[in-house]
């Protein structure tokens, strides 16, 4: 499975994309927006991409919402991993078309715990609670 990670933090970016790793996906970064449509116009639809809220040129929100509106990209996953902890916001993101949201600071279990709620499965990783 292949991950985009969006956000204008390097650090979170290695953070995220070596949960990711360890979960199994091959993962790819970017620092905003503008650059996660480019790469995907080049490379194709993820199976996954996390989306920082706050950055420069094209904030999270906006390019979900361009994703959503693109038939392309209809069976990517996206999860909106964010320091915005109003419910209003939570709302926006969830119906501009982000299938989850997390908020920073986050733990590797909370995005696995995410990935279970999106449906995503992995081989070889039982899902939360011990169901699969």
């Amino acid at each position: 499975m292949r991950a985009l990670v969006i956000d204008d933090s390097r650090a979170t970016r290695a953070i995220l994309s070596r949960i990711l790793q360890q979960l199994g996906f091959t993962t790819s970064d970017v620092a905003d927006g503008q650059l996660a449509l480019t790469w995907l116009a080049d490379h194709g639809p993820v199976d996954l991409a996390l989306v920082d809220w706050n950055m420069p040129v094209l904030d999270g929100l906006s390019f979900i919402k361009i994703v959503r509106a693109n038939p392309a990209y209809a069976g990517m996953k996206l999860l909106m991993v964010t320091t915005e902890s109003d419910i209003e916001r939570m709302i926006a993101a969830l119906e501009a078309g982000a299938d989850e949201y997390a908020m920073k600071p986050f733990t590797a279990g909370v995005i696995r715990e995410k990935l279970d709620i999106m449906g995503i499965r992995l081989p070889g990783y039982p899902v939360a609670g011990g169901v699969q």
